[in-house]
């Protein structure tokens, strides 16, 4: 099995590497998906979380109103940290489970945005980094997420910059152009991937 940590800056374009690596075959195990799972209504995960925020963060129906949350946590450092004390454990302990379930010549790619900031490298085999430069991240998230020019660059300002981020990098894929542009490089990494997978297994 190959572990591999799958990164990059909010807006990269990372989502769209995660699905191109599915499609090729990868066993993707998605941090922000476990994230969400694991405070669901009725988890230990939502309890603790409402336990240390209030009952504010939830909306009508019982959920985790997450742009409420998400508001409070990226404006204040030492709220986001109590927040990832919370669920990181949580989506940790999920991610063993998935990652146990694949299959010993797998290539198990872990997709975690905060991989640099909670240094994380170390657990991985290899670190990819989906990069784009601080300028297209900006664009992407105003145009394609419709948030304020201000929101946006708060959450890119709560995570790691672009240079500590590849620093950590095996290898890189350049999103910074278009779409069009990405599908090659995906699949010259999967290339090298599954090529390293091999050999780890023979």
């Amino acid at each position: 099995m190959l572990k591999v940590g799958l990164t990059g800056g909010i807006g990269a374009g990372k989502s769209e590497v995660s699905r191109l690596l599915v499609s090729y075959g990868a066993v993707l195990i998605d941090a922000d998906k476990i994230a969400r799972e694991v405070v669901e209504p009725g988890t230990p995960g939502l309890a603790a979380v409402v336990e240390a925020f209030g009952e504010g963060i939830l909306a009508a129906d019982g959920t985790l109103d997450r742009p409420k949350l998400g508001s409070i946590v990226f404006a204040d450092a030492a709220r986001l940290a109590t927040l990832n004390a919370i669920v990181h454990p949580l989506v940790g302990t999920r991610s063993a489970e998935l990652e146990g379930g694949a299959g010993a010549d797998a290539v198990v790619v872990h997709d975690v945005p905060l991989l640099t900031e909670n240094g994380l490298a170390p657990l991985y085999d290899l670190v990819v980094v989906v990069d784009a430069s601080p300028q297209t991240q900006l664009d992407r998230l105003v145009r394609l997420r419709g948030m304020t020019d201000d929101e946006a660059r708060a959450r890119m300002a709560a995570q790691a910059s672009r240079e500590q981020r590849l620093a950590i990098a095996d290898l890189v894929i350049d999103n910074d152009g278009p779409l069009e542009a990405l599908e090659p490089q995906v699949r010259k990494v999967w290339a090298e991937l599954t090529e390293r997978a091999a050999s780890a297994t023979s």
